[in-house]
């Protein structure tokens, strides 16, 4: 964390970008830069807060707060209409935190530490649950399939809530029963492990501007993607599957990093595999009825989105039931996420 405070640099720069009226790739660069030390201060504040209002709700509130960053820059996508950004970046969320982050940490932790241990029984459980939620986003998708594009936000719209409202009720449901059978389903458990530095009014004081200063800037970030990847000449797909998810995670990623040197590898599976869960059965259904006080977005993704989301959960599957791991099976992970990266870079 203390490297990620000088890229809060970039935050004024930003504002300094709207009044001088910089570029929209410059403003692009900018916004995403500012939004990685404040997403570390986001998830600091809120692990500080757990620390002080005991388990329960502490827990609660992580799982709350875990992916405030990319509901915020969701919300301000939504309300531009940017609906294949909004849908690419939550499946890249759910791709990164699979692939990259879980890939980092087994090869970081697994050179240092030669094999990494976990609870496998913890991880499958969670992994399955995963499992779960790529069918349920998925069934939509099978059943619109050949139904035209323009016709699924307006006559299929009762479809996309009801199923989104669904997949919020297992989510309340899965906390519920991960408080009270000890299983930590969402990654909300490891708040123990860092040391508490603020005092409760402080925390309350970081979490509060944090919020503030990453809504201001999701939507200057929202504002310049268009005109950027114009400009640029970068496809939007790969701004929203890969970049943005890479913005909104950083700080959570090098956490789950840190935490797999350290070796304690079941923390840094709960972060990946956690905060999948949350994007897949909280952020997705909150989106869409959030977008119902706009321009309904459906729930419908696209095929490749849906491929790449099903495929990346039935790897952590085969990684997490396995009890033990390698370097070797995290360069894996890392290779698959550069392939598809490259694919949604060049064919866009």
């Amino acid at each position: 964390m203390k490297y990620l405070k000088i890229l809060l640099v970039c935050v004024p720069l930003s504002f300094l970008g709207v009044l001088f009226h910089w570029s929209a790739s410059i403003m692009f660069v900018l916004t995403c830069i500012s939004i990685v030390p404040l997403a570390g201060y986001l998830g600091n504040a809120t692990e500080e807060i757990a620390a002080y209002t005991g388990p329960k709700f502490g827990g609660f509130l992580n799982a709350t707060f875990g992916n405030a960053t990319e509901l915020i820059i969701t919300f301000f996508a939504i309300r531009a209409g940017l609906f294949d950004v909004v849908k690419a970046s939550l499946a890249g969320s759910v791709l990164g935190n699979i692939l990259l982050v879980l890939g980092c940490s087994i090869l970081f932790g697994g050179l240092k530490h030669k094999e990494l241990k976990y609870d496998a029984q913890l991880g499958t459980f969670t992994a399955t649950m995963l499992l779960f939620a790529v069918f349920g986003l998925a069934i939509p998708a099978v059943f619109t399939s050949n139904v035209p594009e323009n016709l699924i936000s307006s006559k299929y719209e009762s479809f996309s809530v009801i199923t989104s409202v669904i997949l919020l009720c297992i989510y309340v449901i899965g906390m519920i029963y991960s408080f009270r059978s000890q299983k930590d389903l969402y990654g909300v458990e490891h708040a123990e492990d860092i040391d508490s530095k603020w005092s409760l009014p402080v925390s309350i004081f970081v979490l509060g501007v944090a919020t503030v200063l990453i809504a201001i800037l999701s939507e200057l970030l929202v504002d310049s993607i268009e005109p950027m990847t114009q400009a640029a000449g970068i496809p939007e797909m790969f701004v929203g599957i890969i970049l943005i998810p890479i913005v909104g995670n950083a700080a959570e990623h090098s956490t789950a990093v840190i935490m797999a040197l350290k070796n304690k590898m079941d923390i840094a599976i709960e972060i990946a595999v956690g905060s999948s869960l949350q994007i897949s059965l909280f952020v997705i259904p909150v989106a869409v009825l959030i977008s119902l006080f706009f321009t309904p977005m459906s729930i419908i993704f696209k095929p490749i989105e849906l491929f790449l989301f099903g495929s990346s959960v039935l790897i952590a599957n085969q990684v997490v039931k396995a009890g033990r791991t390698n370097w070797m099976e995290g360069l894996k992970l890392i290779s698959v996420y550069i392939i598809a990266a490259v694919g949604f870079f060049i064919v866009g």
